[in-house]
């Protein structure tokens, strides 16, 4: 047994190497096609050779049986060119006499490991051959009897090999996806066999309901991620025969609904039955949800939106009956369905022109009164206001319903936006956003800070909604504004009184998240000036003092921060202010001094543990590098008239920079991903437009930018290996630019600027720096599979040309490095690499 063990492994991992070299990443299941090498050709011509692994499948015990089903999965993945028509369709004949087999002796299949192997090895069959080639197999009606037949069995073993169900979903999709392609006049058989599978998925995982509750068991319907992508298969399946599967499932919620009332209104109301039965109805939703949603992939018929409209009809009513029992008596299960299936009716049928014709509204209207989709907009907008007001206290529901209202406010097509503005529940959401109208906006103890994370979205959505009419109404703009600044006051009083300083704290966290949101939201630079006007300068000395105080406690300083960095952004030319205004300027020195506060405060804890360094300094420090990144690229300050004026913001936010960055290691810069795409392109925009500063800087405080920049040349993060070459490559033109001038000492150059000879005076003394430098660059572009060439390409003329010396004694090691075979080759490239190059840093040079 261990032989052969070693065997079908050896087998295995022949069959799994990647022999063309594309695959990135070994463990993903998406490599469907094996590429096999030509010459194998005749090892897999014989039938034989399917055969004995067949064999061993049926005679080897499970542990070794499981390995002869992977080899199998890959000879079912073999590349299609390796084979003419005729032989194809010989060997996929092999395959699916195999795949019989199996199925008339299933003993084994009750071992997970196959029935797992077993499940891919089906997919497999699809995804490489075509349902026309299926067809024409001579086994193929009897076959997909017995798979269908296997699929419906593993369905209703819901609780055995859960993760094994996706590959027979995908076969079934991928088989149905392929019908309007088939050309063959065999008979594919998929609209008698699709419904069952619909059929079978759908009763299942109602009859799974009562199972879970009784026993404690786990819920599928919790692992979400599982479930919508098993949804988005089954909903391809069950467009096959779509009349079958949706006379089904007003069947089955008829049912459900009429059991549910009964419940509700008998006198002695059991809450197991009444869960179960809102577990069951959770379930259609999402069903229900599914099918809706699934419209747009298929080309979908009158008949097919009426029915859509049936199925909706029953979903908006059970919306009534859930809302009529709030607050006693609610279930979260039933709320998140409805939401998924409230944007997936958006999706379907809100907002395109051709909606208006529909057939989904025609039931609809009969039943419900809902017309068009003005209609369904109010019925959405009341359901959020009550989500809002009575689910509070449930994290998951609010979330979920804030995603709706935001997707809702992005406003594609803006008619839609115009249309939303006019319905009652926005207005009165416009004008009553406080805790007392939504429970959620409550800074009480009852909530954990991490809840007012929500706070974000509804403002971005509310705030977008304010801006459809609001023009330069700075009247309206202040009334939206009056609970914020209700806020602001008591937070000013209680900071001035010094007491109950921990209810002034979470306000603060509370208002820094909402005006990000409102930040977010105001693109424009009328709206955005209304809110500057509104915000300085008293409450930026509030947001000032919280930092002070509260500096140890990410909580508090995250979200100031965030608001910070939110406000430095000029998206859509927003900051573009008025050229009789300094408020670019006075923004800036803002928010120089909150990162001058934070950084001088952080630096005061000392040294962290390895758990706590993050959440407690990194975090913020990248924070204000990116806030400080928008303000320098933003090109809405000129940062030359603080040093002409004497004022030391710029300076001073520089030197905090400097400070953070020389409190963080080399390796954390790397590690922590939003720390590395914060400092690098910051670096770029220091390089690009501040070289004095760099260059001014200490020995050893270049040396580790130099490092650093070194290090993220190999980064496997694009933005960060893309920036560092960019940062290098103005580092290298100002020098080359500096050396070329003092080379002409003309009249005018006489005076060579200082900045240049302090660092060519560092290079000289430190040569290795930029040597090292062309070495990676070079070994990258030569020996590896370089993803972002052209930035790679652009620091490496001028360091050729700065170090011209060290460049012909690297180029002799790389070309002794290679085999005799590659030395010629590698040093014609070479030559071709600098043929027609001058001496200079011009585009077209550069180019060549």
């Amino acid at each position: 047994q261990s032989l052969a063990m070693q065997l079908l492994k050896l087998v295995l991992n022949c069959l799994n190497f990647d022999f063309i070299g594309n695959s990135a990443d070994e463990s993903a299941d998406d490599l469907c096609t094996v590429q096999i090498p030509t010459n194998w050709r005749t090892i897999f011509l014989e039938p034989e050779t399917l055969d004995l692994f067949f064999d061993l499948y049926h005679t080897l015990p499970p542990m070794l049986s499981q390995l002869a089903l992977s080899c199998l999965v890959q000879f079912a993945s073999t590349r299609r060119s390796l084979f003419s028509n005729p032989e194809r369709a010989k060997y996929l004949g092999n395959l699916i006499k195999g795949v019989k087999r199996i199925l008339e002796n299933p003993q084994g299949l009750s071992d997970p490991g196959n029935y797992h192997e077993f499940c891919r090895f089906l997919a497999r069959l699809k995804t490489n051959y075509q349902l026309g080639e299926l067809v024409m197999v001579k086994d193929y009606p009897e076959v997909i009897q017995l798979i269908a037949n296997f699929t419906v069995t593993s369905l209703q073993h819901w609780e055995f090999a859960p993760n094994s169900v996706h590959y027979l979903l995908t076969l079934w999709q991928r088989m149905v996806a392929s019908v309007p392609f088939v050309k063959s006049a065999e008979p594919h058989l998929l609209d008698t066999y699709a419904p069952e599978i619909t059929k079978a998925y759908i009763t299942s995982r109602l009859e799974c309901v009562p199972v879970v509750i009784r026993d404690g068991l786990e819920d599928p319907l919790d692992d979400t991620a599982t479930v919508f992508q098993q949804l988005e298969q089954l909903c391809t399946v069950s467009r096959c025969e779509y009349e079958k599967t949706c006379t089904l499932l007003v069947q089955l919620f008829d049912q459900n609904a009429q059991n549910y009332q009964k419940l509700l209104h008998s006198s002695n109301r059991n809450p197991l039955e009444i869960t179960i039965q809102e577990g069951r109805l959770a379930w259609l939703v999402y069903f229900v949800g599914t099918f809706v949603g699934g419209r747009l992939t298929y080309t979908s018929t009158n008949e097919h939106d009426a029915m859509d409209g049936e199925l909706s009809c029953r979903v908006f009513q059970l919306i009534s009956l859930m809302d009529a029992q709030l607050p006693q008596s609610s279930n979260e299960k039933v709320e998140l369905a409805i939401l998924w299936f409230l944007d997936q009716f958006r999706k379907t049928y809100v907002g395109d022109q051709l909606q208006h014709t529909s057939k989904v509204y025609a039931r609809m209207s009969e039943v419900l009164g809902i017309t068009d989709d003005n209609h369904v907009l109010e019925t959405f907008m009341t359901k959020i206001v009550t989500n809002l007001k009575y689910w509070g206290r449930c994290e998951p529901v609010i979330s979920r319903t804030l995603q709706f209202l935001n997707d809702l406010s992005v406003g594609y097509p803006f008619y839609l936006l115009k249309k939303l503005v006019k319905i009652e529940a926005v207005k009165f959401m416009l004008q009553n956003h406080t805790s007392k109208q939504f429970p959620f906006l409550s800074v009480s103890d009852n909530y954990s800070l991490s809840d007012l994370r929500c706070r974000t979205v509804f403002y971005t959505a509310l705030a977008r909604l304010l801006m459809v009419d609001l023009g330069e109404d700075e009247d309206e703009f202040e009334n939206f504004m009056l609970p914020l600044t209700v806020s602001f006051e008591s937070v000013t009083q209680i900071l001035n009184s010094s007491f109950e300083q921990e209810a002034a704290k979470r306000m603060l966290i509370g208002l820094a998240r909402d005006l990000r949101g409102i930040a977010f939201a105001l693109n424009t630079k009328t709206s955005y000036t209304m809110l500057f006007d509104w915000i300085y300068p008293a409450y930026f000395s509030v947001l000032q003092r919280a930092i002070e105080l509260w500096y140890r406690e990410p909580v508090c300083t995250t979200p100031i921060l965030k608001l910070m960095a939110e406000f430095m952004q000029n998206r859509s030319q927003r900051l573009n202010f008025d050229v009789s205004s300094p408020n670019g300027i006075l923004l800036f020195r803002e928010a120089s001094k909150m990162i001058c506060t934070y950084g001088n405060q952080i630096l005061s804890l000392g040294t962290l543990s390895k758990d706590q360094v993050y959440p407690l300094k990194l975090k913020g420090i990248s924070i204000c590098y990116s806030a400080l990144k928008s303000a320098l690229c933003g090109n809405y300050v000129s940062f030359g008239v603080f040093k002409l004026y004497g004022d030391n913001h710029f300076d001073n936010v520089l030197q905090a920079f400097v400070k953070m960055l020389l409190s963080v290691s080399h390796s954390d810069l790397l590690q922590y991903r939003k720390l590395s795409q914060a400092y690098y392109p910051l670096l770029e925009c220091l390089t690009q437009d501040h070289m004095s500063f760099i260059t001014s800087l200490e020995p050893h405080i270049l040396i580790y930018i130099f490092t650093s920049i070194s290090e993220g040349l190999t980064a496997v993060d694009t933005v960060v290996s893309s920036s560092c070459c960019t940062s290098l490559d103005y580092i290298v033109t100002y020098l080359f630019k500096h050396l070329a001038k003092e080379g002409k000492k003309t009249l005018r150059c006489r005076d060579i600027s200082q900045d240049g000879q302090r660092l060519l005076h560092f290079m000289q003394q430190n040569p290795e720096v930029l040597q090292q430098m062309m070495s990676i660059l070079m070994n990258t572009i030569i020996f590896e599979d370089c993803r972002n060439q052209w930035s790679v390409s652009r620091p490496l003329l001028g360091l050729i040309l700065l170090n011209e010396k060290y460049f012909s004694e690297l180029r002799a090691t790389l070309i002794t490095s290679q085999p005799d075979s590659k030395r010629e080759v590698l040093d014609q490239c070479f030559r071709n690499l600098m043929e027609g190059v001058e001496q200079n840093l011009l585009v077209k040079n550069r180019d060549r």
